[in-house]
């Protein structure tokens, strides 16, 4: 306790000539720093959010593009602007507030700056394209086929700048495929069939075709329309629902799990250091 009465900003004692008022200056600097900390990471985090938002453009890039652009506009002699602010001058009074020159400038960086979102969307719509081909995964071990080359040098290409962050991909990565009811029903009853006798399963599958006649459809459309809006249609429910509200215990009933006992005879004082492994 007198250490948390040592670490209290502000203390008073109560006395008969009054209230004695001490504050603790130590603590004071110790809140302003955790506060510049807290602003700090906040800060971080907003600048992540926009790189990685923005992925793969760049701010070098932005520059570079709008320098292109302006100095193209100067070469040419044209406006940088594209009559912007003259369609913007019939219905606002903008030349009260900037000179046309200063128009065409601020004008030029806007387009520019519209032609660099352009660049880095197209990147990486380019990008998810490539990253939605398997091909590469089926080529016999030990070759590269042209094909593949050919894939890795435009991947190179598209995926910008280096040294991505950890989130840099997350907008580039394909859609999630969501299966039919019926690919989905045969994966489980392949899964569930050594689990069950020859009466187990027979009755199992009676349940599959009700399911696939019945409800299935119903909450396919579900699943369709979700997977239109979100970028995943199973990650945040997955979490939610079997992680969070889920009361079962993860092994087994979520999570696969194995442990690998060593089958050599144990001695006083062995140590089994056979290999567990839990995901």
């Amino acid at each position: 306790m007198a250490e948390a009465h040592q670490a209290v900003a502000f203390q008073f004692t109560v006395s008969p000539d009054g209230i004695d008022l001490q504050l603790s200056h130590e603590a004071l600097r110790q809140i302003y720093l955790s506060g510049l900390h807290s602003w700090k990471k906040k800060f971080i985090r907003f600048k992540n959010g926009v790189m990685t938002g923005v992925y793969p453009g760049s701010p070098t890039g932005l520059m570079l593009v709008v320098g292109l652009y302006m100095g193209r506009a100067k070469y040419v002699q044209a406006d940088p602007s594209l009559a912007l602010f003259t369609k913007v001058g019939a219905h606002l009074p903008v030349s009260r507030y900037m000179s046309f020159e200063k128009q065409q400038v601020v004008g030029g960086v806007l387009v520019g700056t519209g032609l660099w979102v352009a660049i880095f969307f197209t990147m990486r719509t380019a990008l998810k394209w490539l990253l939605s081909w398997h091909g590469w995964m089926y080529a016999r071990h030990g070759t590269v086929p042209w094909r593949t080359r050919i894939w890795l040098v435009l991947v190179k290409i598209f995926s910008g700048r280096r040294n991505p962050q950890l989130y840099s991909f997350q907008t580039s990565l394909p859609q999630l495929p969501l299966p039919s009811v019926k690919d989905t029903i045969n994966r489980y009853l392949e899964s569930a069939r050594p689990l069950m006798d020859d009466e187990q399963y027979l009755r199992m599958e009676g349940l599959a075709k009700d399911f696939e006649k019945g409800l299935g459809p119903k909450l396919q459309w579900y699943l369709k329309l979700k997977s239109w809006w979100a970028t995943n249609y199973v990650s945040d429910w997955w979490e939610e629902y079997i992680y969070l509200r889920g009361r079962g215990p993860i092994m087994v009933n979520s999570n696969y799990y194995a442990m690998v006992r060593s089958n050599s005879q144990e001695q006083p004082g062995h140590v089994d250091r056979s290999p567990k492994m839990g995901t």
